[in-house]
């Protein structure tokens, strides 16, 4: 039995909106009945396991009463589309492979001084020739480009080296198929010995190369032999090429070489440098996966027979060979499969007394088939898997496909007042998930303040601060709150207080994705160079125990995706996870093991803009291709240089590719599905956002909700406030900018602390250590407002490495990181500081905040901040100062251990 798999990879379709039609006939009461459903990635495995199909989203229709089922009234039913008041549309995308020729022809030209080379494919794709020219003399190097009068319309120049010219479609091949060719003038030139190239599949991105090499056509005769030379039995390979897509296949056969036509010698004197060239004819076996796209269409209606309901499914699909339905009914949420009672459509069989099996029948059009299925009302879901063939099951992610047949609601209602029920409900669920955890550390603080102790040993500050905290707290339940509107029974107000109040123990972390569990530290696995090795993947897999034995709890992963720049920030092909820094095999096995360790992993999504494939008609690059092949109407249209179609822009432009446009609803659409199958299928527990003042954080609530990461963080960053080149002690506006980002994305998402690290930099370079607190006596970067969300570094792969674009001060990093590591918000550490001379020193930082519980909450009391010396106490468990200045913590009834003591930094433990 064959097996054909169809990985995510190659998947992409959109998904029309559900067409919802009402069926009004009659006068009696109709059950409006629907199916809420995301597009999916279809896979083909073996016949051991079924297709199914995963439910991403909570699905939402009406309760109805049981009914029997009449079969005769049953049939008079139409299912015709203009009946059914449900129609929808799944896709099943395969991929198949075809076989075809590449074929390399050298010829006179019309002028019998010059030649031809064409190179043709017979196979349908996007073909783009990569060539150069090997010149006499070269040393070392053997591309080029070539002279002007070689180079034809519409090619585009690659770096010094090389050019990219697309194929045309020519003309039909004998087979009838559609031959894509270029021709190249030859000019017999003494200086230009060979012409090399490799072919490229623009569609999937796949490099097509001769026997793991470039093909070199020889234009003299002094050549050396060489394999990659074109001739007799030379093979053809696929290349992972620069541009890193994956490909293991090889060609079987060997190419065949037409001669006849062209003269040919054996005589010829390999030392005569400029002898006449031989033409040839070389065509050469290739073979490309081929997308297939077929769908499944349901139809749904309701039918009356003396008041009682009946569904009507109505299934056609356009899927060739003969397809059995192998489908079955539940009766609640547990989908439990079980076999309707009869009458059953015609050519149905019995599978294990759980299942049955309809023969779809071929549609009178002759394209397809269909089936017609009644089903009565005491059935809450109908479940299937589809087969073809006998070898093929379709499934979604290892679930079945499920449509809800019932829920609870009342008549007569669209989908959208349904969808908002449920939504509505959902939204209640997610409210009390996120503010759960808040209201007890509000009711903890509350208590602790209340307390007689307290009130016997806290100054009036420190009770300041505990209600600053408290205030704080309440902001961001009130922020997700305001968002959500929720809708409360009284009921349900009493029961969760009743709860609330018997909760007598300190609760488990919450984990929200903007915050993780609170007790995050964050480590950047990656520099600048780090794409360099093209191994880094491996590299870093070898360092995940120690990072695990260092105190790391999330540690960040380059960008993964194909990328113009070989860093990654400069993305392409969205779905291409071959990258510098290694194959997509290779990251999902270092996902893995940093999850046997205990890590989580967040993966740099670059969201904001893309590099186009192709150049519109004015020759603007704004044109994309692989499996997200947008056009210029996702392209912002304010953004100067790339002549975008959409609407304007809801962020700052980043002006070195297409800005995308995020108002646009496929746009959204397609980064949510990408984001979710990256979490599928990579493992990542969650994101960095890059350049994220690009586009709104509304945005990034609806990207977030919909890949329900772990943990998020955004890349923020804007420039602090200068006066004649000197830092402002007031940086109030830029915090507040990275704080109403953060409040556009409902706090779903922290931003890391730019503001921080600016004042951190003033600070420690001109010894102005009172710049540390703000004018209420506070941090004055964004922990001091929103401490939760604040994600604090003092370095990464853009302000330190080789690139230094807003290096630390030197020799001052860990003053940085005794003020990061101590206080609230979620450290970020530096790969490069890590494996340096300074890790013994982090690693006793981490284990200090580790052991006395700091998180991204923790209350700060400023003992200190001078010109020389400032000093801080965290939650009256340690005390810490930074700078060449004096500080003891104060003397009393809690006593203080020095703990930890480095170049201008010491750290207390309270005893």
């Amino acid at each position: 039995m064959s097996t054909i798999t169809i990985e995510p990879l190659f998947y992409h379709c959109h998904i029309k909106t559900t067409q919802i039609r009402i069926y009004s006939s009659k006068p009696k009461p109709f059950i409006p009945l629907f199916l809420h459903c995301s597009s999916s990635n279809i896979n083909i495995s073996n016949a051991s396991s079924f297709y199914s199909f995963r439910q991403p989203n909570r699905f939402n229709s009406v309760a109805v009463a049981a009914s029997s089922i009449d079969t005769t009234s049953t049939l008079q039913c139409s299912h015709d589309d203009d009946d059914a008041f449900f129609t929808k549309s799944f896709p099943i995308n395969q991929i198949q492979m075809v076989e075809g020729k590449i074929t390399v022809r050298l010829e006179q030209g019309k002028d019998l001084r010059n030649w031809e080379r064409r190179v043709g494919c017979n196979l349908i794709g996007k073909w783009i020739l990569h060539w150069g020219v090997s010149h006499v003399d070269d040393v070392g190097r053997e591309w080029d480009q070539p002279p002007r009068n070689m180079i034809p319309p519409e090619s585009v120049l690659i770096k010094d080296h090389a050019i990219e010219t697309p194929l045309k479609k020519s003309f039909f091949s004998d087979e009838g198929d559609t031959f894509h060719e270029v021709r190249i003038d030859l000019k017999p030139i003494n200086e230009i010995s060979a012409i090399n190239f490799v072919l490229k599949d623009e569609e999937t991105g796949v490099w097509y190369q001769n026997k793991g090499r470039d093909f070199k056509v020889p234009l003299l005769d002094f050549i050396k032999e060489d394999t990659n030379i074109i001739g007799p039995k030379e093979g053809l390979s696929l290349w992972p090429g620069t541009l890193g897509q994956i490909s293991n296949t090889l060609h079987k056969s060997d190419a065949k070489v037409h001669k006849g036509q062209y003269n040919s010698s054996d005589s010829r004197d390999p030392k005569q440098e400029n002898s006449e060239l031989e033409g040839f004819c070389v065509e050469m076996p290739i073979t490309k996966k081929v997308s297939i796209n077929n769908s499944v269409s349901i139809s749904i209606k309701k039918c009356y027979e003396s008041w009682a309901v009946k569904n009507i499914l109505y299934f056609e699909t356009d899927l060739p060979g003969d397809i059995v339905l192998h489908w079955g009914v539940c009766r609640d949420d547990s989908r439990r499969w079980e076999v309707p009672p009869a009458p059953h459509p015609p050519e149905t069989v019995a599978f294990e007394d759980r299942a049955l099996r309809t023969q779809l029948q071929p549609r009178d059009s002759g394209n397809g088939s269909s089936v017609l299925i009644t089903l009565g009302e005491e059935f809450s879901g109908f479940i299937f898997v589809l087969k073809q063939n006998e070898n093929a099951w379709f499934k979604y992610m290892g679930n079945d496909f499920y449509i809800p047949l019932s829920s609870s609601g009342r008549e007569g209602q669209s989908e959208d007042v349904h969808r908002g029920v449920s939504e509505e409900a959902s939204q209640e669920s997610s409210f009390f998930a996120f503010t759960e955890g808040i209201v007890n550390e509000i009711r903890n603080l509350v208590t602790d303040i209340s307390s007689e102790k307290c009130r016997k040993r806290k100054s009036k500050e420190a009770k300041e601060s505990i209600l600053q905290e408290i205030e704080r707290l309440a902001a961001e339940a009130f922020n997700f709150f305001r968002s959500s509107v929720p809708t409360f029974s009284e009921e349900a107000a009493v029961g969760y207080e009743a709860s609330m109040e018997s909760e007598t123990s300190t609760p488990d972390p919450k984990v929200c994705s903007g915050t993780g569990t609170g007790y995050e530290i964050v480590c950047q696995g990656f520099n600048w160079e780090s794409h360099k090795s093209g191994r880094w993947y491996r590299e870093l897999k070898e360092k995940a125990s120690e990072l695990a034995s260092l105190g790391c709890t999330v540690v960040w992963l380059p960008p993964p995706t194909e990328s113009v720049s070989p860093e990654g920030y400069m993305p392409k092909d969205l779905y291409n996870l071959n990258s510098r820094y290694g194959n997509i095999d290779e990251l999902k096995d270092l996902v893995k093991t940093f999850h046997e360790v205990g890590i989580k992993t967040l993966g740099d999504a670059v969201l904001n803009h893309r590099c186009a494939h192709y150049q519109n008609q004015n020759g603007i690059w704004n044109m994309f291709g692989g499996l997200l092949n947008w056009d210029d109407q996702a392209v912002v249209a304010d953004d100067p240089h790339f002549q975008g179609r959409g609407n304007k822009s809801s962020g700052d432009n980043f002006h070195a590719a297409p800005n995308i446009d995020h108002s646009q609803e496929f746009v959204r659409k397609d980064l949510k599905e990408w984001l979710c199958w990256l979490r599928e299928e990579v493992g990542y527990d969650g994101w960095r956002l890059d350049f994220a003042r690009g586009f709104s954080g509304g945005y990034v609530k609806e990207y977030l909700d919909a890949s329900e990461p772990y943990f998020s963080v955004g890349e923020y960053w804007d420039s602090l406030s200068y006066t004649n080149g000197e830092m402002d002690h007031n940086q109030d506006a830029h915090r507040q900018r990275i704080v109403d980002w953060i409040t556009a994305t409902n706090g779903t998402s922290g931003a890391f602390d730019v503001t921080t690290k600016g004042i951190l930099h003033s600070a420690l370079e001109r010894c102005e250590y009172w710049r540390l607190s703000d004018q209420q006596g506070k941090p004055p970067g964004v922990i001091g407002w929103w401490p939760s969300r604040a994600v604090t570094f003092i370095e990464n792969h853009d302000t330190g490495s080789t690139q230094g674009h807003w290096r630390f001060p030197i020799g001052k990093e860990m003053q940085g990181y005794a003020y990061i590591l101590t206080h609230p918000g979620t450290p970020s550490v530096f790969y490069d500081h890590i494996f340096s001379h300074y890790e013994t020193e982090i690693e006793k930082l981490i284990s200090l905040r580790k052991r006395n519980k700091i998180h991204c909450r923790s209350i700060v009391q400023i003992s200190k901040a001078e010109r020389d010396v400032y000093a801080a106490i965290m939650d009256e468990k340690i005390a810490m100062k930074i700078g060449p200045g004096d500080f003891k913590p104060p003397s009393g009834s809690q006593k203080w251990c020095l703990a930890i003591e480095g170049r201008d930094y010491k750290i207390w433990e309270a005893s």
